[in-house]
Order: C-alpha cells, then sequence, then structure tokens
C-alpha cells in the first residue's frame, strides 16, 4: 500500500492494481473508478442529455422512496463493492453509479457505501459505454446487486437485469416505447419512460 498523497492522476500507472486505501490518498480533480483494482478515469462531464435524464430519473425515483426507509443516492457517490469478505481498507472496486438505492443503513458511512447497494442505475454515453456493459455488469453481478438498470438516453431505452442464483438475468429485452419501467425488486416504483426521455 501506497500512502503517500497523490495531487497529480499522472503519477498514478494504470497497468498497476490499488485497493480502496490507495484511493483515499488520491487529491487530484480528475473522478475515476476502481473495477477490480485497476484504475478507470471517468468520461469527462456527461453530456445535456445525459444530466437531464439523470435529473428526471433520480428524481422520480428519490420521490417514490423519500418515505421509505431505503435511501437514494446520485454520483458522483463512492460504493465500495466486495467480492469476498474483506475489511474496508482492501476494498478493490469502488464505483460511482449514476443512481442507486440503498436498503440497509449498516452500508452507509461518511464516505458513502460500503457494501452493495439494491438497486444500481447506469446511464449510458458514448465514453462509458464499454465499462457498463463489460466490467461494471461483472462487478455488479459479483457483489450481488439486487436488481441493475443501464439506461441508453440515445435509444430511449432500458435493459433490467435481476440477479438469480448469483447471476444477472436479462429481463425483457429492452423498455421502451410507451412501456412502463417497473423495478422487479420494488414493484411499486413505477415510471414512464417520457418522463425520463422527454
Amino acid at each position: 500500500m501506497n500512502t503517500e498523497r497523490i495531487e497529480n492522476i499522472n503519477q498514478l500507472n494504470f497497468d498497476e492494481t490499488y485497493s480502496y486505501a490507495d484511493y483515499l490518498n488520491w487529491h487530484f480533480q480528475e473522478r475515476v473508478e476502481l473495477i477490480k483494482g485497476k484504475l478507470f478515469n471517468m468520461s469527462p462531464a456527461p453530456s445535456r442529455n445525459h444530466q437531464q435524464v439523470s435529473i428526471a430519473l433520480s428524481a422520480l425515483v428519490w420521490n417514490h422512496f423519500r418515505k421509505e426507509k431505503c435511501q437514494v443516492f446520485e454520483a458522483p457517490f463512492d460504493v465500495r463493492l466486495n467480492r469476498t469478505k474483506r475489511s474496508d481498507s482492501q476494498s478493490s472496486t469502488v464505483v460511482q453509479p449514476d443512481l442507486c438505492v440503498i436498503c440497509d443503513d449498516d452500508k452507509l458511512d461518511t464516505r458513502g457505501c460500503n457494501g452493495t447497494p439494491d438497486l444500481v442505475v447506469e446511464i449510458l454515453s458514448p465514453g462509458n459505454t464499454k465499462r457498463e456493459m463489460k466490467e461494471k455488469f461483472e462487478v455488479y453481478e459479483e457483489s450481488g446487486v439486487r436488481e441493475y438498470w443501464l439506461v441508453n438516453p440515445h435509444d430511449k431505452n432500458v435493459i433490467i437485469y435481476t440477479s438469480q442464483n448469483d447471476h444477472f438475468v436479462g429481463q425483457k429485452p429492452v423498455v421502451c416505447g410507451e412501456d412502463d419501467l417497473v423495478s422487479y425488486i420494488f414493484p411499486d416504483l413505477r415510471i414512464k419512460l417520457e418522463d425520463i426521455f422527454n
């Protein structure tokens, strides 16, 4: 573990493997994520369309849960995921989902979430599609995320995955058009797609 304070992202080697303890020593402006110990530079500022979809979706999900036990968080918000039972300082995956719902208060601390959210939402953009579709998909699946939404603003659709026997299973091929976006684990959470994409 390197305890040196890092002020510039160029001081890091993208080929090395890092831990959450390393991550805490990084004090540069760029937003990064750790996926299985590997460093990923996040995309530049999201597009206007991405932000509009994010704000609309966050507001609708937050409104649904505002009087419930579950809490809603949007990026930037650190979520530390462990594939095995390891201590906080050894976590090798730190992601910032666009939106997440967490129903267990014990997973929340001053740094964000230490554990698996119940629902994770990622909004795709040209700069990060591969990451959400592959690397993040794998860590969300391995860590036991119960439901995962991939929101595609360009095509105005949503793909829903739910965890079954420790693997993600795609629900409808795609939620699009005049369909309602309905959560499988929170069946009362129902959102009209036009309220997200228009």
